[in-house]
């Protein structure tokens, strides 16, 4: 009995996640054919086969749509290591995230470009991005030194050197592998942060 309630609350959210999903999907394949704006709420539920009422029930436009995703691949990417209690020196997974923007078929950071809403992109990540490092920097062996109250200043300053990199690669067409600028920018991190306590 207790087994069938708890199937039959979940089928609702998982009826949920894959209506986002599929109107997620939807979204960003028409981002790779056409600009952002040109893009109608209807073409996202021609391609999704997804009603208008049930569109509305969960977004209340496509902006709202695309800021879900952007969220979503946000949380994934500065929460992975630590839901997957990885035991290494990293603090964001830059190889993964980079495989996933820099490859051939996501055209996400482009059509943000072009939208001109990258710079909303970038506020919204270094946020994401901030409170992910500061989570990683606390699991890891901080020098002693290090004090508590600056954590949250340097997590931020990571992120926003982290985006800037990413910026960097990107615009000058990925040139580096993920795992490059991976080892890149944790030498950056790290380095950072000996010469900051160094007696």
């Amino acid at each position: 009995m207790v087994s069938k309630q708890k199937k039959q609350r979940r089928k609702p959210d998982e009826r949920i996640r894959r209506t986002h999903q599929r109107l997620g999907s939807a979204l960003v394949q028409l981002m790779a054919e056409k600009p952002i704006d040109d893009i109608t709420v209807q073409d996202v539920l021609d391609r999704a086969s997804v009603g208008r009422s049930t569109f509305y029930l969960h977004f209340r436009d496509k902006n709202d749509l695309l800021l879900s995703q952007l969220e979503m691949f946000l949380e994934t990417m500065s929460t992975l290591l630590t839901r997957r209690k990885e035991n290494s020196h990293r603090v964001v997974p830059v190889t993964e995230m980079l495989q996933h923007i820099g490859g051939p078929k996501n055209k996400m950071y482009r059509a943000l470009a072009d939208s001109g809403r990258l710079h909303d992109f970038f506020d919204l990540a270094q946020g994401y991005f901030a409170r992910g490092i500061e989570q990683r920097l606390r699991e890891s062996n901080l020098p002693s030194n290090l004090l508590e109250r600056e954590l949250g200043a340097r997590a931020f300053a990571l992120a926003g050197s982290l985006l800037a990199l990413l910026r960097w690669w990107l615009d000058r067409g990925a040139k580096e592998s993920p795992r490059e600028m991976d080892e890149l920018f944790h030498r950056v991190v790290w380095d950072g942060l000996q010469r900051s306590v160094a007696p």
